[in-house]
This record gives C-alpha cells, sequence and structure tokens, in this order.
C-alpha cells in the first residue's frame, strides 16, 4: 500500500530481482546511479510494501511493492523523450503499440542507460505513455534482451497496461522467437522447464537454479545444417524469465551462435550478438478482445549467416 496520500504506481519486485540488495534494486528500477538510489533509501523516500526502508543491504524480494518517492531528480515524470530515437511502428490503435526493436537497442532507461533506449524514443512519438503503468518504464510490459529483434507490445493506457500484463501471467499471450542454436537436437521437438534464477557464480547472469522460478520454454526444429553443426529452432515461451530461451538452450548444451554470456561465442561462425528474433507476437487487444497477431522477418544480419551457411540439410 501507498503511503497516505501518495497516489503514483508503485513497481512490484520482479523475479529477476530476488535476493538483490535494496540500493542496486532502486538504482535498476529507478534508473539512477547506485550513489542516488542510497542517498534516497537514507533520506527515508524508498517504501517497501507500504513501509520505508532505510536498510541499503535489505534484500528485497519477488511479489514485495516498492514505491519511490524521491529521487531528487531535475524530472520527477520519468524517462525523457528524444526524437533522435528512430521507433519502426507496426501497428498503432487507441490501446497499444505494435513495434519491431533493433539489436542493439536497449529497450528502457535503467543504470547506465539514462537516454537513446527504445522508450525515449516511443515518448517522443506517443507523449500519452507517460504514467501508464510503471513510472520508470510506462507503458512496457514486456522486454528484450539488448542483443535480441523482433516484436514488443506497448500499452498507450492503464486499461490496456493492466490486461496484457493480465495475459502475460495467464500465458494467453502467444510469442515464437527464431533462434540458431550450435549442435543437432535429437528430438524435433520438445520442452524445457527448469527453474531459472540468478547465477550463484555471476549475479550479472542467469542461470538453472533449483531455487529459481518456474521456467517453460517449448522448442521445434526448423532446419539443420552439419558444417558448422548448427540448428534453426522455433521457440515458444510459455512464461518470461530474463534470458530464458538462451540459459534453457544453453542448459541442454545449444547456447545460440553468437551468445557470449551463455557459451555460443565459437570461431566456426561470427555474429556479434546472439541470434535470437522475437518473429511472432499474439494477444487479444485489451478493449475489444480481437486477437491481433503480428510477424517480423529476420533482420539482414541474421538473414545473411544463414544464407553463408547454404542449403539445410532438412
Amino acid at each position: 500500500m501507498n503511503p497516505s496520500g501518495d497516489r503514483r504506481p508503485v513497481e512490484v519486485i520482479p523475479d529477476a530481482l530476488n535476493g538483490e540488495r535494496l540500493d542496486r534494486t532502486v538504482a535498476l528500477l529507478g534508473g539512477v546511479s547506485r550513489n542516488r538510489a542510497a542517498t534516497a533509501i537514507d533520506d527515508g523516500a524508498i517504501y517497501v510494501d507500504g513501509s520505508p526502508c532505510t536498510h541499503r543491504s535489505y534484500r528485497v524480494r519477488t511479489g514485495e511493492e516498492l514505491l519511490i518517492t524521491d529521487l531528487s531528480r531535475d524530472e520527477e515524470a520519468g524517462p525523457v523523450a528524444d526524437e533522435s530515437v528512430p521507433v519502426a511502428v507496426l501497428h498503432v490503435d487507441e490501446q497499444v503499440i505494435v513495434v519491431e526493436k533493433p539489436a542493439g537497442v536497449v529497450v528502457h532507461p535503467g543504470a547506465g542507460n539514462d537516454t537513446g533506449t527504445l522508450l525515449n524514443g516511443l515518448l517522443a512519438s506517443n507523449p500519452e505513455i507517460r504514467g501508464v503503468g510503471s513510472s520508470a518504464r510506462p507503458g512496457i510490459v514486456h522486454r528484450l534482451d539488448r542483443g535480441t529483434s523482433g516484436l514488443l507490445v506497448v500499452a498507450r493506457t492503464q486499461e490496456a497496461y493492466d490486461g496484457l500484463v493480465a495475459q502475460l501471467a495467464d500465458r494467453s499471450m502467444g510469442r515464437r522467437y527464431s533462434a540458431l542454436a550450435w549442435g543437432r537436437f535429437k528430438e524435433t521437438r520438445g520442452l524445457v522447464d527448469a527453474p531459472i534464477g540468478r547465477s550463484p557464480r555471476d549475479r550479472t547472469r542467469m542461470a538453472v537454479v533449483a531455487s529459481g522460478k518456474e521456467a517453460r520454454t517449448g522448442y521445434e526444429v526448423r532446419s539443420q545444417w552439419s558444417v558448422p553443426e548448427v540448428t534453426l529452432v522455433e521457440c515458444r515461451l510459455e512464461t518470461g524469465r530474463t534470458h530464458q530461451i538462451r540459459v534453457h538452450l544453453a542448459a541442454i548444451g545449444h547456447p545460440l551462435v553468437g551468445d557470449t554470456a551463455y557459451g555460443g561465442d565459437r570461431p566456426a561462425l561470427h555474429l556479434d550478438r546472439p541470434f535470437l528474433h522475437a518473429g511472432y507476437l499474439a494477444f487479444d487487444q485489451p478493449s475489444s478482445g480481437r486477437r491481433l497477431q503480428f510477424e517480423s522477418s529476420l533482420p539482414a544480419d541474421l538473414e545473411d549467416l544463414l544464407a553463408g551457411l547454404g542449403h539445410p540439410e532438412g
């Protein structure tokens, strides 16, 4: 519950930040430096589940409500609009915007990325999204990694935000990705059902860990090559954990081509980002309930790499 009289939206601690220190969490969610976050904590400006928390080292838990009442920012309204960031819009209506994110672009501001993000560009062309959902990430209901390209839906109204978040929660939102992975799959289709959490050896990475959160990724083989031995698979997300496809495929011995974080950077093929593209997105339009479906072709860098492999074997 918000402190009396404060109507700003709270941030619900996501699975990916479970167990993180409060100062780092505030920095990430508030899009400020860790020093600024620490100062806000010391000043009593950070509330956890409705009560002020002044302990920087407090470990947050999934589902807790975080309210940031003051970060001493010049613009308390949140991220700034930036007309220089191009936004490729595939669809827009009164409730939602569907965009194609290029690889290399961060979805929203965070620690170390205050400007130049997709959200900064969206705010320039769609200022109405400010205040929708999260003050730090207005309109954003799901994300793609910096190195992942493809489709995203953004909410223009609070009604749309609530509806899309609900569809993510009940798994009715359809999300499919094209991924090129190392090795040959034994089965043409399968399901990786393994919990994901922060790696105990490197907190910047995710891993399959017993204490992690439920994560399920379906896959289906599309094409295979022998030299080098790689497989193009279509992956279907049933949950939405951080780095989920990358972690799950690496865990079964098939890291993504180009994925330096999870063992996919190998000399036989060079790619300066993971081969992962969000090529299909489907959801119910929040006000009408009409099912909307979108597809996005592979970008040039991924198409060129596939073309260089020659004809697939199957």
